[in-house]
This record gives C-alpha cells, sequence and structure tokens, in this order.
C-alpha cells in the first residue's frame, strides 16, 4: 500500500494536533490515531475518531458518576458478566469512527451490516483511482466442492497465471474506457480538449468489482463486536478478514478489558442449543449416544463435534 505525498502529509498533521479535552482518552489508541494500516495491496484502516473506554461502559451499567471503581478487576468483572450474560445495551456508550480503503466487492458484502454510519466516496464527484485489487497466489482458489460460498484447492502454475492476468487485465481495460469517456485521466489531465467527457456518474458504471473505493464507516462497540464475529472468524472470506483482524487489534488498543472478554465468549466460546446441552452431558457422563439419537441434524452433530473436539467419537 502507498500513500500519496498529500495523504502522508495530511496524516502528519492530524496527528500533530494536541487538543485538550476532559472526554476519556486511551494512550494505546492515540499511539495510531490516524495511521493508515495496510490491508491486503491497496487498501487500509483509519481510526479518525471515538468516544469512551472500558470504564464508560461500567460506568454506564451501573448509571453512575464514576469513571468506573478503583480495582481494575471489578471492572472486568462486571464486563465480563455483561458479555456472558449479553447485556448489550452498556457497550452501545462506547462509539468508533474508522477511514476504510477496499475493493468495492468487499464493501457491497460489508455494508449488509447496517447497523453504522456510512459515507462513501463518490464516484458521482470524483474520480476513483487507479488501483484494482489482485489476490496473492497463497489466496487464489478454486470453488469448493462442499461449500457454495468457499474456496477450495488452491490454483497453482498457468491456472493462476492466466485468472491473474484476466483480472489485472479487465481491470485495466475498464479504467482506460472510463477515463475515455470522462475525457479525463484520473490525475485531472484532459485526454481531447476538443471533446465532452460523460457523466461521472454513468461513466463509474463500467468499472469492475476489484476497484477501490472508501468510505468512513462509524459505529458503536456492541456493533463493532458483532460485525468481528462473523468477518473475523476463520469461515469468512479471507479479504474482509484481514480487515476485521486489523480492527480487532485496534479494539484490543481501546477497550483491552472488553477485547478479552470477547475473545473469551464470542470468538473462542460457542453456542449449544439444548439437544446439544444433553449429548455433552451424555459426553461427560460417559453414556453412549450417536447422531441419530441425538435429534440433531447432519450439519448441527457435526458442527458440535467440531467445537468440542470430539472427532469420531461416537460412543
Amino acid at each position: 500500500m502507498k500513500l500519496t505525498n498529500e495523504q502522508s502529509k495530511e496524516i502528519k498533521e492530524q496527528q500533530k494536533q494536541q487538543n485538550k479535552t476532559k472526554r476519556v482518552s486511551v494512550p494505546e489508541l492515540e499511539k495510531v490515531l490516524y495511521e493508515a494500516i495496510p490491508i491486503l495491496d491497496h487498501g487500509f484502516i483509519r481510526v479518525i475518531d471515538y468516544m469512551g473506554d472500558d470504564t464508560s461502559i461500567v460506568q454506564a451499567a451501573r448509571v453512575s458518576y464514576g469513571k468506573g471503581t478503583k480495582k481494575v478487576s471489578t471492572d472486568a468483572g462486571l464486563i465480563k458478566y455483561l458479555m456472558r450474560h449479553w447485556h448489550s445495551t452498556p457497550f452501545e456508550m462506547c462509539e468508533i469512527k474508522y477511514h476504510v480503503k477496499l475493493p468495492i466487492f468487499i464493501a457491497r458484502q460489508w455494508i449488509r451490516h447496517r447497523t453504522a454510519n456510512v459515507n462513501e466516496y463518490s464516484a458521482r464527484y470524483s474520480i476513483l483511482d487507479k488501483e484494482f485489487y489482485l489476490p496473492a497466489p497463497e489466496h487464489l482458489a478454486a470453488q469448493s466442492q462442499s461449500n457454495r460460498q468457499g474456496r477450495g484447492d488452491i490454483l497453482e502454475g498457468e491456472k493462476a497465471t492466466k485468472v491473474l492476468d484476466l483480472l489485472k487485465g479487465d481491470a485495466e481495460q475498464t479504467y482506460n474506457n472510463y477515463e475515455t469517456m470522462l475525457n479525463e485521466r484520473y490525475d485531472g489531465s484532459v485526454i481531447d480538449n476538443n471533446a465532452v467527457g460523460l457523466a461521472r456518474e454513468l461513466a463509474r458504471m463500467n468499472l469492475t468489482l476489484n476497484t477501490y473505493t472508501q468510505w468512513y464507516w462509524k459505529t458503536d462497540l456492541l456493533n463493532l463486536m458483532n460485525f468481528l464475529r462473523l468477518r473475523a472468524d476463520r469461515h469468512a472470506q479471507y479479504e474482509i478478514r484481514a480487515y476485521a483482524d486489523a480492527m480487532l487489534d485496534t479494539v484490543k488498543k481501546w477497550v483491552p478489558i472488553t477485547y478479552e472478554a470477547f475473545m473469551d465468549y464470542r470468538v473462542g466460546g460457542t453456542e449449544v442449543s439444548a439437544k446439544g446441552k444433553e449429548v455433552i452431558k451424555k459426553f461427560i457422563k460417559g453414556e453412549k449416544t450417536d447422531m441419530n439419537q441425538s435429534g440433531l441434524s447432519k450439519r448441527e452433530w457435526n458442527e458440535l463435534m467440531e467445537a468440542f473436539d470430539i472427532k469420531d467419537k461416537l460412543i
């Protein structure tokens, strides 16, 4: 990922700001505030602003005037209790705003999470950068035979080369046509002084979905955790997972106590149905059971076995 000189200068100017405030601030998050954290080949995330910290959650839960308690362990215990019992409202009291640069096809997947405030770069008013996402060879895979949404074996050799050539060639060709229709280069220079360009809002329809876009994405901590629980999961698409992993690191810097509880109860934990609970009880007691006796579907049974690492243990 390369930033222009103007972008780098803007970030440095933002980081030089010294604002006095009576609001809570988080030193670890302040260290990376405005910094462009690289994702994929041309993408990034930047924390632009935030409100609240771990103590804000405690304060909201107790509806108090204070800033938590004197003992961090007491605040941690309360936050774990809230997370464990799905008491969600106190987590909504913290908010964070990201600047994200991402491929359009990931943006369309991302926007399915409708619990944030979003303002996207407008190709009606400005020309999109000449940047396209091209997967690294290790992420270029065939369609999975068992998962309609997933990837299978990695493509290698001539097949991989052909796919990358097609992706790059199509993106460059459509972008060149985009400039031709606009009668304007991405750097603002005019192609033909005697020609009239097509409206930007129309010319943009020609671009490929691996073209990069940008947006500001603001959400509260509860909905951010809901997003990360799905998108940082190993079953999520690699490209959006790369963004989620980087965002997880910012959450760790911002609200470390909540992060620990989130990783323990949401990411590392598992949900068990009433029927699944009965299966686990039988396992603990050493009683015999199998999928047919459990009342679970094959998928439910396999997920339960995987969650508790009980592979091939039909006892």
